[in-house]
């Protein structure tokens, strides 16, 4: 069995993560459970760069294969925003994931729905410690919607429709979303490198 240590104090990311890798006969752990106490900073300019900056960080702590992921919402009339950001979107002033979707509804106050186009991306890395390398990405398009709908998921799930789904990603079951999610997408490009 593979035995992989997730880049990631996230529990939600952990949780996806770790159900779609299982499926491959995968095993994932998170970094504390590795030993790995720190918190890598992210400051690469894309998702790519931060994506190596925290599998490389975590690997070097703990000296085992690492998965990192990173991922968010890019929004079109919003210029790509708020993109590499999106987990500190808005600075301090928004500390929950309801305080950074508030924010994201105030900035696209107005906007016709035609223009509220969106995507989810995802890049995973994946570094072992005898040099192998792996980067996968993934893509979900789709739209933002003036209010949220559904209880399920995190972060922007509740204003991002899907419209092949016909719902936001936070009306949809996990099993759903981990099905069809930008981070599903990159995960079966991950596999088909990593293990096919």
């Amino acid at each position: 069995m593979k035995k992989f240590v997730l880049a990631s104090n996230n529990a939600h990311k952990l949780e996806e993560l770790r159900a779609m890798l299982e499926t491959y006969g995968a095993q994932v752990i998170s970094q504390r459970d590795a030993g790995a106490f720190i918190e890598p900073e992210e400051n690469g300019a894309t998702f790519e760069e931060n994506s190596y900056l925290k599998a490389k960080a975590i690997m070097d702590a703990c000296g085992m294969p690492t998965i990192a992921d990173d991922s968010g919402l890019m929004v079109d009339a919003l210029g790509g925003a708020p993109g590499v950001y999106s987990a500190r979107y808005g600075g301090d002033a928004n500390k929950s994931d309801a305080d950074r979707v508030a924010y994201l509804l105030e900035n696209l106050r107005g906007v016709p729905e035609d223009k509220r186009g969106a995507k989810f991306v995802s890049v995973i890395t994946m570094l072992t410690p005898d040099g192998k390398k792996i980067v996968a990405r993934g893509e979900c398009a789709g739209r933002i919607l003036t209010e949220r709908f559904g209880t399920s998921g995190f972060g922007y799930d509740p204003v991002f429709y899907y419209p092949d789904a016909g719902c936001t990603f936070a009306q949809m079951s996990a099993e759903e979303k981990n099905r069809i999610s930008h981070r599903a997408r990159a995960l079966q490009e991950f596999v088909k490198q990593a293990f096919l």
